[in-house]
């Protein structure tokens, strides 16, 4: 896991519609940046429709929401479109920023040992330093915890 006080490691991936994104478009604006499993699952959909629903005030502090996976492309546009997601999905088939920020770990489940991505929140302030981490985060309140954090910045 990458520590808070960190430079953000940048990125290049291509969104939900081909397109490329890379965190350095976003420089001065803050960044919630989360990484999660899978696409179309229980609790990545939960997960994703929570931000969905904060999505607006998330904007209103200050933040732009990016959700990353190994999912593909396709993958990633039935998804946001089957779910209405207003935010960007990135597809990180290759683990590129999966690896940088490293949330590809081992993962028991019943019993069996396997990799994957360990659902992970990292808030990047807008000089590309990481602000907070949020290991291991759940899904039905990890977008209200991530609002909760900005709106009590500063104070």
């Amino acid at each position: 896991m990458l520590e808070a006080g960190t430079k953000a490691p940048n990125f290049t991936l291509p969104d939900k519609d081909g397109n490329t994104v890379s965190l350095s478009d976003f420089a001065g604006k803050t960044v919630v940046l989360y990484f999660y499993p899978k696409d179309s699952t229980p609790g990545c959909t939960r997960q994703a429709l929570g931000f969905a629903a904060e999505y607006e005030a998330l904007k209103a502090a200050g933040a732009e929401v990016i959700g990353i996976s190994k999912d593909s492309v396709s993958s990633h546009q039935k998804f946001s479109e089957k779910q209405g997601l207003p935010f960007i999905l990135l597809s990180d088939t290759e683990l590129e920023a999966i690896k940088a920020y490293d949330v590809w770990q081992e993962k028991k489940m019943y019993g069996k040992v396997s990799m994957g991505v360990v659902r992970t929140a990292y808030i990047i302030g807008g000089d590309g330093v990481i602000e907070k981490v949020m290991p291991k985060v759940k899904p039905d309140t990890n977008a209200a915890l991530v609002l909760e954090y900005l709106n009590g910045r500063g104070k």
